[in-house]
């Protein structure tokens, strides 16, 4: 049976081509390489369980470097409407970001006061935390100068040696502060080892920072990161804590059950299902060799995405792959990651539960941002902060 096309009438109504739907556009969701989940109920949660910890000392809340990948602007919002009204940031751009969403809220900037900067603080109302001599000198000029009563930090290395005066130019300035009116809101020092307990550089920077209280009596302190507040007592909370990664869901108390909410999960879309034979090889440099007939998804995120390359296996270490999540079950990496995808040995699953078009579960479920930071042999702050932004992001409880 042959089928004819009607001749084309140029006067002939388009009712016939109205009669055939138009074509639906994919949702982002569906064109996305993988699927970043935030939980902003969790990541508020977690600043109350850490505020409820802390009372009645204040617990401000650190949201640089994109609120530690999870999104500056939709974090900021949630936890100023919950009531934060302390943000640290890292530098000026963030700073201006923050004060945008979070109304009279007092913003530090952490990594201090570029040259010929003190006007742009004053334009945004930031404070800047004062790290270094030259920045005092300028800081003073500028106060000096304008009258400029917004307010600044000022930082004192106990032991991090990074940023900050070192004690004995704290202790030479000290008096002066007292004497003048330099508007230092806080005094600031930093826990090097916060995340070991018994370290001993823990109570060495404790004992130093409470010498160093005395010293500018009047200007209220922080010394307690996310861990740092886990270490209990006054001498540690002083007069404001200020956590980050355990906002976000990172385990504060490593090597002990985790007590802050999950509040990321990844989730990467399989691309194809594919069958090696035995004794063949995947991905770049033939690292990985098909020890039987394998069944393999290929998923795609890679390093670009923030799945780093040392999530393959390292045979010569003895470090086994990453493993991910596909169907319920954990399944390893096989070959090196690339820049936009990697490899998943599926072998073991049965027929159809691996497919085209469904997802590998790199962290969520039972498979936490903590234990995948294992897997590739880093901390769960370079994962969140390297969280890619090609995923489509969702936002729950926005």
């Amino acid at each position: 049976m042959t089928i004819q096309e009607a001749p084309f009438d140029p006067g002939r109504p388009a009712a016939a081509a109205a009669e055939k739907p138009a074509p639906t556009a994919p949702s982002p969701e569906a064109e996305a390489g993988g699927i970043l989940t935030i939980d902003l109920a969790a990541i508020e949660a977690n600043w109350r369980t850490l505020a409820g910890r802390t009372v009645p000392i204040e617990c401000a809340a650190v949201v640089k470097a994109d609120a530690y990948g999870c999104g500056l602007e939709v974090v900021t919002t949630r936890l100023a409407k919950a009531g934060c009204r302390t943000f640290f940031v890292a530098d000026l751009p963030e700073g201006r970001r923050v004060r945008a969403l979070a109304g009279d809220s007092t913003i530090y900037v952490l990594n201090g006061l570029p040259p010929n900067t003190a006007q742009a603080f004053a334009d945004a109302t930031l404070r800047p935390v004062i790290n270094a001599p030259a920045e005092l000198a300028e800081w003073d000029a500028y106060v000096a100068g304008t009258g400029w009563r917004g307010g600044a930090a000022l930082h004192v290395d106990t032991g991090m040696n990074r940023l900050g005066l070192s004690p004995d130019e704290a202790v030479a300035i000290a008096s002066r502060v007292q004497l003048e009116n330099h508007g230092f809101t806080l005094l600031i020092s930093h826990f090097a080892c916060a995340e070991t307990p018994n370290h001993p550089m823990n109570d060495r920077q404790i004992r130093l920072f409470r010498e160093l209280r005395i010293l500018f009596r009047g200007v209220p302190s922080s010394l307690a990161n996310s861990s740092g507040i886990f270490l209990g007592g006054g001498a540690v909370h002083c007069d404001l804590v200020r956590p980050g990664v355990a906002l976000y869901g990172g385990n504060p108390t490593p090597g002990r059950p985790n007590p802050m909410r999950s509040a990321v999960e990844l989730k990467g879309r399989i691309a194809q299902v594919r069958e090696v034979k035995k004794g063949e090889t995947v991905g770049y440099g033939a690292t990985f060799t098909a020890q039987r007939p394998s069944r393999l998804a290929i998923v795609a995120a890679g390093y670009a995405d923030g799945i780093l390359r040392s999530a393959a296996a390292a045979p010569e270490r003895g470090k086994p792959p990453a493993q991910v999540i596909i169907a319920g079950k954990r399944c390893p990496i096989a070959g090196r990651v690339s820049m936009d995808l990697f490899a998943v040995d599926v072998t073991d699953l049965p027929d159809g539960h691996a497919r085209r078009g469904g997802f590998a579960t790199i962290i969520g479920g039972n498979l936490s941002v903590d234990e995948w930071a294992g897997f590739l042999g880093t901390m769960s702050y370079e994962v969140l902060t390297g969280l890619g932004r090609r995923y489509h992001r969702i936002y729950k409880g926005a």
